[in-house]
């Protein structure tokens, strides 16, 4: 029998995303940030590439980027309910990171696995938030898929894309249980 990490467990078994727009200050400082980056950082990541990092966002650049989002939201027609609640994403947040897929070109890790890195990454970030006692949520919207959005707001490359911004900050109200997936519907046993 393996040992078993019982409060680990307990803790994925539980654990809940908490809405972005009940998180609000005080966030994480750089100190209480650090082992968050780093617990996410130790995502399976084949070949050591590290297809994956990090922009940490707060004050005027959410200021900017709420901004953007509308800018973006009008000249893509996207729908004004729509543009209203990715500028209130950016607005509202006091402390968001930008989980960034950076593709390194490799022989061996096809592209697809290193996006498939940076969405562990998203994941881990966030589990280690809530981990460390903060709420945290992930979140995209049009914006996190609009080449001008990621280019002006963020400075990605043209083979960057952005697997999703993980918003952190100190709950105010505690999100109800959700209906979660029945297992055996989605699981198929396969021995022979």
């Amino acid at each position: 029998m393996p040992d078993r990490n019982q409060s680990a467990l307990d803790f994925l078994l539980t654990r809940r995303s908490r809405p972005a727009k009940t998180l609000k200050a005080p966030v994480p400082t750089a100190e209480e940030l650090a082992p968050i980056l780093t617990a996410a950082a130790r995502s399976p990541d084949h070949g050591k590439l590290e297809p994956w990092r990090f922009i940490v966002l707060q004050g005027a650049s959410l200021d900017r980027l709420a901004g953007l989002a509308v800018e973006r939201g009008q000249a893509l027609g996207v729908e004004p309910e729509k543009v209203e609640k990715a500028r209130r994403q950016f607005a509202d947040a006091d402390l968001a990171v930008a989980v960034v897929t950076s593709p390194v070109a490799s022989d061996k890790v096809p592209e697809i696995e290193q996006v498939y890195s940076a969405g562990a990454v998203c994941l881990a970030m966030l589990n280690a938030a809530l981990a460390s006692g903060w709420g945290a949520n992930w979140l995209t919207s049009y914006a996190a898929h609009d080449r001008d959005f990621l280019r002006d707001g963020l400075g990605l490359a043209e083979h960057e894309s952005l697997a999703g911004f993980i918003h952190i900050g100190t709950e105010t109200v505690a999100p109800p249980e959700r209906p979660r997936p029945d297992i055996d519907a989605i699981t198929t046993w396969v021995n022979t």
